[in-house]
């Protein structure tokens, strides 16, 4: 990873210190947000309900041990869990992203408030066990809720790996995962062949190739769907700033271009959550606002495409 990338600048910095302070004024994690609580949706393999928002660490999370830093994820993750969330995901690609998760879970005493997804990143199927055994070490988990083989990686034995864990308890959920719309016709046969819970892939509203085989597949095999650069690592962000929201932008329950982006993802009846990565708290609240009343109907999503498409 390139290290220009995660270089401290003075405004991180600035940002982190105020972090520490921002952490303790903060509610407590039981508070929920006055709004509303956010809307959920039923894993298909137990029912159980998953709030449509989740917390992504790619990059965002990769800051060694900074301790203003260090302080400004935990301040995340403290408005993250007070605001109802619950799925975090991350991966060992993900430089010191998994123990910058366990030192926030460790200083909130939240492992029981976190729904834990990483992944098993490696080409030598040998040493996926003891991959997933550091990363649960730096996260402090008991166990992690879902497992999935990264980008499809070793995917055969990767994923007989997490499928035995399963089967022996060491794991609730298990999937697989890809990114910039690449790989769907593997997802797709791993999906038709293997008892998967989950599969994560890029879904937003410019990337939609995943609309055409693999949401319906997703649902017709009962798989959840994690949908991945929801703003594609901020592109899709900086290209709509500047441009006007549409003036029917109430109808949606957007209150600005995140939201709206967010609401045309969450709004989807087959994607289960998506996961934005932020280190701001006020970041964080407006992702997981966006999870709120009203979501968009089949209509006014088609409409929102149209206007983005249109820009």
């Amino acid at each position: 990873m390139d290290s220009d990338r995660h270089r401290l600048s003075r405004r991180r910095l600035l940002g982190g210190l105020g972090a520490l302070a921002a952490a303790s004024a903060l509610p407590p994690l039981p508070a929920r947000a006055a709004t509303g609580e956010i809307l959920t949706r039923a894993l298909p393999a137990t029912g159980e309900p998953l709030p449509l928002v989740g917390l992504g660490s790619w990059i965002t999370f990769n800051v060694g041990d900074d301790p203003a830093l260090l302080a400004e994820c935990t301040a995340v993750m403290r408005a993250f869990f007070a605001g109802g969330g619950r799925m975090i995901d991350s991966s060992p690609m993900y430089g010191s992203s998994q123990a910058t998760i366990g030192h926030g879970l460790a200083e909130l005493d939240a492992v029981e408030q976190a729904y834990a997804a990483d992944k098993v990143w490696t080409s030598s199927p040998d040493e996926g066990s003891a991959q997933i055994e550091a990363s649960r070490q730096h996260w402090g988990v008991p166990r992690f809720d879902l497992l999935q083989v990264h980008n499809l990686v070793a995917r055969e034995a990767n994923l007989e790996t997490l499928l035995a864990m399963r089967e022996a308890g060491e794991v609730r959920h298990v999937g697989i995962t890809t990114s910039h719309g690449r790989r769907h016709d593997a997802v797709e046969q791993i999906m038709r062949e293997a008892p998967l819970d989950f599969v994560q892939l890029t879904y937003n509203i410019v990337d939609r190739e995943a609309e055409q085989r693999l949401l319906p597949l997703a649902r017709e095999r009962g798989i959840g769907v994690i949908a991945n650069r929801p703003f594609q690592q901020k592109r899709l962000i900086r290209r709509l700033e500047g441009k006007p929201l549409p003036d029917w932008l109430a109808e949606t329950g957007a209150q600005n271009w995140a939201q709206f982006i967010l609401k045309f993802i969450l709004s989807h009846p087959d994607v289960t959550c998506a996961i934005p990565a932020t280190t701001q708290v006020e970041h964080v609240r407006e992702n997981l606002a966006a999870a709120r009343e009203p979501l968009p109907d089949a209509a006014l999503r088609r409409r929102m495409a149209d206007y983005v498409a249109a820009l």
